[in-house]
C-alpha cells in the first residue's frame, strides 16, 4: 500500500509544476480577458479562483481551471449585447448555479462515453494549435491574443499568415532558442531534473528576463519592446486596485437575456470541463479517475465566487492541465500552488512579471505542444488499425480546423459510425461464407441483436438458395429486436415454405416481450425451443 504524503511533502513535490502552470496561466488569463472584451484583471481573478477554490474542491489530480479560450466568443458577444460587464457577471452567477444543479443530478457521467481515441485526438490537436499559435510569439510578432485555441478564427488568410513571419524580432528569436535549449536540457539530463525546486521553466524565464534587460541596458537593437512582454495592470494604491475590480449589478437578474447567457455559458463550460477532465485523467501517470459530478459542483462554486468578485467564467482548461502534467504534477496541490502564486504576484510584484518576454513563455508552451502532439502518438493509433486511427485523425483535423467542441463532435460522430458498422457485422456468425455452394447453413446469432443488424441479416437470408437447410441458433442470445424477430418469422413461415427451405430455430423465445423481460433479468435461454 502506498504511504500517503503529508501536506508539506505534497507542496514540496508539486511546487515546481505549480510554478510552471503559474507562468503559463498568467499571460493566458490576461490574453483571454482582452479577447473577451473584459477588464484585464477579470481573467486573473478567474485564474486565482480556479486554482484556490476549484483546485481545493475538485478531486482531479492533474486538471487546472481558469478562464477558457473556448468561451471568449460567447463572453464577447454577451458583454456587447448586455451592454455592461456588470450585467454579464450576473450571467456568470447563473451559470455557476446551473453547474451546481448539473453536479447534483449526476450529469457528469456523460464523460464516460467519450472514446479514448477522440480524447487523444483532442489533446494532439490542442498540441498542434499551441505550437502554431506560439510561433508568432517566439518570433516576436504578437498580433494575436494569448490563449486563442481557434486556429482559423477569422477564416484562412494566407497573406496574414505569411506576413506574421516577415515581422519577426531577432532578440525574441534568440531568447526563444536559449529558453528551448534550457528546457530541453532540463528534460534530458537527470542531474538537472533532480533540482526539484528549480524547474527548467523558471530558469528559462529568469534567463529570458536577464537577456532582455542586458539588451535594453546596452541600447542594443535586439531589445524587446513592452508590447512583446507580459502586460499586467500595476495598481499604485489600494484605491487603484479597487477601481480595477468590477462587481455585478444584481438588478439585472430580472433581465431574461442575462438568464439565456447564463444557461449558454453553463452548458458550454460544463462540456469543455468534462472533456478536459477525461483528457487530464489520460495524462495522469497514475491513471486516477476523477469524480466528474464533484467536478461540476466545484466548477459551479468557482464560477459563483469568480462572478461575485468580478472574474470571468472558467472551465477546466486543456493547456494549463497539459502543462501541469508535463511538469510532473502528482496531486491537486499543484493547481492550488498556481492560484496562490497568481494572487501573491498580482498583489505584490506585478512590475517584475511585466519584464517577462512573451517569447520565453512561448518556448514553455512549444514544449507542452510537442509533448501533446508527438509523432509517437500518431504511430500508436496507426498500429491499432483504421477503426481507431480514423476517428483519432479526424478529431485532430476537425479540432484544428474548427474549434474544440465542433472537432470533438465530428470525432464522436465518426466513432459512432464505426461502432454501428462493427455492431452490424458482429450480429451473427455463418458456418459457410459462400452461400451459393452451401446446402446447410448455421446462422449463430450473437448475444445481442439490435434493429441495426436487420439489414445485414436480411441480406444474408436473401442469398440463401432454395432446397437448402438453415439453422438459426439463438441459444446464447439474450436480446433480439422485434424487427429482426419478425423478419426471421416471415422467412420461416412464408418464403421458406415457397422455396422448400428447411428452417430450424434453436433457443428462440415465443415473443419480443420475453426478450425484454430476460434482458432486464439477464437470463439466457439455452434449451431448444421452436418458434
Amino acid at each position: 500500500m502506498r504511504k500517503s504524503k503529508t501536506l508539506v511533502e505534497g507542496i514540496k513535490e508539486n511546487f515546481p509544476s505549480g510554478l510552471v502552470v503559474f507562468l503559463v496561466a498568467l499571460p493566458l488569463c490576461l490574453g483571454i480577458a482582452l479577447a473577451s472584451g473584459a477588464p484585464p484583471l477579470s481573467g486573473v481573478i478567474a485564474g486565482i479562483v480556479g486554482g484556490l477554490v476549484v483546485g481545493f474542491l475538485s478531486n482531479s489530480n492533474i486538471s487546472v481551471s481558469g478562464p477558457a479560450a473556448g468561451l471568449t466568443a460567447i463572453v464577447l458577444t454577451a458583454i456587447t449585447d448586455l451592454g455592461a460587464f456588470e450585467l454579464f457577471l450576473c450571467a456568470g452567477i447563473i451559470a455557476g448555479l446551473i453547474q451546481l444543479i448539473l453536479g447534483f443530478i449526476r450529469a457528469g457521467s456523460i464523460s464516460s462515453y467519450f472514446p479514448n481515441n477522440v480524447i487523444e485526438g483532442m489533446l494532439a490537436a490542442i498540441g498542434i494549435i499551441i505550437i502554431i499559435k506560439q510561433i508568432p510569439h517566439a518570433l516576436g510578432f504578437d498580433n494575436d491574443f494569448e490563449g486563442n485555441e481557434v486556429l482559423f478564427a477569422k477564416g484562412i488568410n494566407f497573406g496574414y499568415f505569411f506576413e506574421r513571419f516577415g515581422a519577426f524580432q531577432p532578440g525574441a528569436i534568440l531568447i526563444t532558442i536559449v529558453s528551448l535549449l534550457i528546457l530541453i536540457a532540463w528534460d534530458k539530463f537527470p542531474a538537472l531534473k533532480k533540482i526539484k525546486l528549480l524547474p527548467g521553466a523558471l530558469v528559462a524565464v529568469a534567463v529570458g528576463i536577464a537577456i532582455n534587460e542586458i539588451f535594453q541596458a546596452s541600447g542594443s537593437s535586439l531589445a524587446i519592446g513592452t508590447k512583446h512582454l507580459v502586460s499586467l495592470p500595476v495598481p499604485k494604491s489600494l484605491d487603484d486596485f479597487k477601481n480595477l475590480v468590477i462587481l455585478p449589478d444584481f438588478n439585472s437578474f430580472t433581465n431574461p437575456k442575462v438568464w439565456i447567457v447564463g444557461a449558454t455559458i453553463a452548458i458550454v463550460a460544463s462540456i469543455e470541463t468534462l472533456l478536459c477532465i477525461e483528457a487530464s485523467d489520460r495524462l495522469d501517470s497514475q491513471r486516477r479517475i476523477t469524480d466528474t459530478n464533484l467536478e461540476l459542483k466545484a466548477q459551479g462554486i468557482g464560477n459563483l465566487i469568480s462572478s461575485f468578485i468580478g472574474g470571468l467564467p472558467m472551465t477546466s482548461v486543456v493547456v494549463r492541465s497539459s502543462a501541469n502534467a508535463t511538469a510532473g504534477a502528482t496531486s491537486k496541490s499543484s493547481s492550488i500552488i498556481h492560484g496562490v502564486l497568481l494572487l501573491l504576484c498580482v498583489l505584490s510584484i506585478p512590475f517584475i512579471l511585466n519584464l517577462i518576454p512573451l517569447s520565453t513563455l512561448a518556448a514553455v508552451l512549444l514544449m507542452v505542444g510537442y509533448k501533446l502532439a508527438k509523432p509517437a502518438t500518431f504511430k500508436h493509433f496507426w498500429k491499432l488499425g483504421k477503426y481507431q486511427f480514423i476517428p483519432f485523425a479526424a478529431t485532430v483535423a476537425a479540432v484544428v480546423a474548427t474549434d474544440l467542441l465542433k472537432g470533438v463532435g465530428i470525432g464522436l460522430a465518426i466513432s459512432i459510425f464505426y461502432i454501428l458498422q462493427g455492431n452490424m457485422k458482429r450480429a451473427y456468425y455463418l458456418s459457410k461464407e459462400n452461400l451459393n455452394d452451401a446446402d446447410e447453413i448455421t446462422i449463430k446469432l450473437s448475444e445481442e441483436v439490435s434493429f441495426l443488424n436487420k439489414a445485414s441479416i436480411k441480406k444474408t437470408v436473401r442469398n440463401i438458395k432454395p432446397n437448402s437447410k438453415v439453422i438459426f441458433d439463438a441459444r446464447t442470445t439474450s436480446y433480439i429486436a422485434n424487427d429482426v424477430l419478425e423478419m426471421i418469422q416471415d422467412f420461416a413461415n412464408i418464403r421458406a415454405k415457397e422455396e422448400d427451405i428447411s428452417v430450424q430455430l434453436l433457443g428462440f423465445k415465443t415473443s419480443y416481450r420475453d426478450y425484454e423481460n430476460d434482458q432486464e433479468s439477464h437470463i439466457q435461454i439455452t434449451h431448444r425451443r421452436a418458434m
